[in-house]
């Protein structure tokens, strides 16, 4: 009897914790959408300074 009654409680806070879990998810996902973008951009341009940085370097057959 005990273990069922650890059981209900575990249900009890649990679901509800799941339910919100699922709810919440996607409004996060959308939220994040423009940070994820920004990260695609910096990324972008930090590898086109190093590409820039680099360029003497690949010219003269040092970096390959």
């Amino acid at each position: 009897m005990k273990t069922f009654l650890l059981w209900l409680l575990l249900l009890a806070l649990c679901a509800p914790l799941a339910l919100l879990a699922l709810i919440l998810f996607p409004i996060v996902w959308l939220l994040l959408i423009p940070f994820r973008i920004l990260g695609f951009a910096v990324t972008g341009i930090l590898e086109f300074v190093k590409a820039l940085f680099l360029l003497p370097a690949r010219l003269l057959g040092g970096a390959k």
